[in-house]
Parts: structure tokens; C-alpha cells; sequence
């Protein structure tokens, strides 16, 4: 598959993804919330990882630049 996602999509990502486990690890987000918010940290991470977001890829989008 073609890469659709640039740099700082990725960056970002990977913040929000700690940022959710740090809320998840403190309390601050629990219960059926919390995993939600783990689900999606784990699907950023693996998005990121791989620098494909099957939601970009359906909606037509990329953040990647184009040589």
C-alpha cells in the first residue's frame, strides 16, 4: 500500500496515543471510556507505525507530501 501519512500526522498521533495511556494509567479516563480510549491509542500507534490510516486511504487523503 501507498504511505498516506506525512511526519507530523505521525507525531501527533503517537502524543495523543501517550497522552490517553497516561489518562488511562492515572484514572482520569475509566470504565468502558478507558478502553475506548486504549483501542484508539493502540490503532494510532499501529497507524503510525506503518504510515498508512485505512480511513485516509477510504476518504481519499493523504498528509504525505509527494516527491
Amino acid at each position: 500500500m501507498k504511505k498516506n501519512m506525512g511526519n507530523l500526522d505521525r507525531i501527533l498521533r503517537v502524543m495523543v496515543s501517550v497522552l490517553l495511556v497516561i489518562l488511562y494509567l492515572t484514572h482520569v479516563l475509566d470504565g468502558i471510556v478507558g478502553i475506548v480510549a486504549l483501542v484508539a491509542s493502540g490503532v494510532f500507534i499501529l497507524t503510525s507505525l506503518v504510515s498508512i490510516c485505512p480511513l485516509y486511504t477510504l476518504l481519499g487523503l493523504s498528509t504525505c507530501k509527494t516527491k
